[in-house]
């Protein structure tokens, strides 16, 4: 029986017992990245729901809401008596500009609570990356309801490929009808591109088989 067939069968307890088997390891760390509002914190959350029982952090309509690295350890799935011990590592959003005007104006902060935002979120995007050197994958969530080619989704998949660390796209927001993950399936076809709605969960097991197949 093939493995995605397997996975449709199973628990999420007994999808991870395939995931440990799969990966041969008893600790991996996967990166959740993406830029800002793209759901990557939504996604994080449904993923530690999911498997732990708890949440990564406050998710905001507001950019950069994330804006230190958050990381939920120790998640324990077992199955069977073979069990995956799994690190999710919730990055801040990348951003190729982070102007405190922004914040202003679009969000209504004051002056200088925008600019310590800004401040930070520039920290969180130098961190972000930094965090690429101690994980073992990296699911890349973008909004499937924008266009796939912008400057941010170029350089973080540049970035990605440079240090051939294996990705999976979420093409996230596909709950709400302007989305068009196929636009981005069609973008970037060398990579696997999973449709999902992190909020509803919708699709969420294809992404668990997804990972299971390509971070192995």
């Amino acid at each position: 029986m093939a493995i995605g067939q397997k996975l449709k069968q199973n628990a999420p307890g007994e999808i991870f017992s395939w995931i440990s088997q799969v990966f041969g390891k008893e600790q991996a760390k996967i990166g959740i990245y993406g830029p800002p509002n793209a759901g990557k914190t939504t996604l994080a959350n449904r993923i530690v729901r999911d498997w732990a029982g708890d949440v990564m952090g406050a998710a905001s309509e507001v950019p950069h809401e994330t804006r230190r690295a958050r990381r939920k350890a120790n998640i324990q799935m077992s199955q069977d008596g073979k069990g995956l011990t799994l690190d999710i590592v919730d990055t801040p959003g990348i951003a190729t500009k982070i102007d405190f005007n922004d914040f202003v104006e679009e969000h209504e902060m004051e002056e200088n609570d925008a600019k310590d935002r800004a401040k930070e979120a520039t920290e969180g995007v130098v961190e972000a990356i930094r965090w690429l050197d101690d994980v073992d994958g990296i699911i890349l969530v973008m909004d499937a309801t924008t266009d796939p080619f912008n400057q941010v989704n170029v350089t973080i998949l540049g970035n990605l490929e440079a240090r051939r660390l294996p990705v999976v796209i979420a093409a996230n927001k596909i709950d709400l009808p302007e989305s068009s993950p196929a636009t981005l399936k069609n973008a970037f076809p060398q990579h696997p591109v999973v449709p999902i709605s992190a909020i509803s969960g919708y699709n969420i097991d294809q992404l668990y088989e997804t990972m299971v197949e390509n971070f192995s």
